[in-house]
């Protein structure tokens, strides 16, 4: 029994050791000098369901801004606008990313209504497209919504009826 237990033991160990290994060689240490400039990442957040889950856009990146001191190993004090002032800047290395200058760079700052968790609500601009999805036995409706802060090709597919539930000033002449 005792046999049994220290080869279930090593094995584990193994399997342990195999995994960091993996998870070691794909990680990248990230460090930021200061006066470096970042971009920061946000999470834009919907008020629709959809397909019966609840979603986000994917997270996007803001900035460039400049780095202002470094805290601890893993976070950094960023210089935000004003109008960010209801954000902490202070942010963790995974939710930055390295700014490499270029002089044909044209970084436009479009103003962000951002929620302290560094978040922002997305409203549907207007519909592209409409299809009709045929599954078994029953016939449902999607819209092809372009949301605010985005561009056409992010453009996504949402059911109909809760479009109509959701946002009704959508679909008014």
């Amino acid at each position: 029994m005792v046999d049994v237990v220290t080869l279930i033991r090593d094995r584990i160990k193994t399997a342990e050791s195999r995994q960091k290994s993996y998870a070691d060689v794909r990680r990248r240490p990230l460090a930021f000098e200061i006066r470096d400039h970042v971009f920061v990442q946000i999470a834009p957040l919907k008020g629709v369901v959809r397909f019966g889950k609840k979603g986000k856009l994917s997270p996007c990146f803001i900035g460039p801004f400049e780095i202002l001191d470094r805290i601890g190993e893993r976070a950094y004090r960023v210089a935000l606008p004003s109008d960010f002032n209801r954000v902490y800047n202070v942010f963790n290395v995974s939710m930055l990313c390295k700014y490499v200058p270029n002089q044909t760079h044209v970084l436009h700052h479009k103003p962000l209504d951002l929620l302290p968790n560094l978040s922002y609500h997305e409203r549907p601009i207007h519909i592209l497209d409409r299809k009709v999805k045929v599954l078994r036995n029953k016939e449902t409706g999607i819209l092809k919504v372009l949301w605010s802060n985005h561009v056409i090709e992010e453009a996504t597919w949402e059911p109909e009826e809760e479009m109509k539930q959701s946002y009704p000033d959508l679909f008014t002449p």
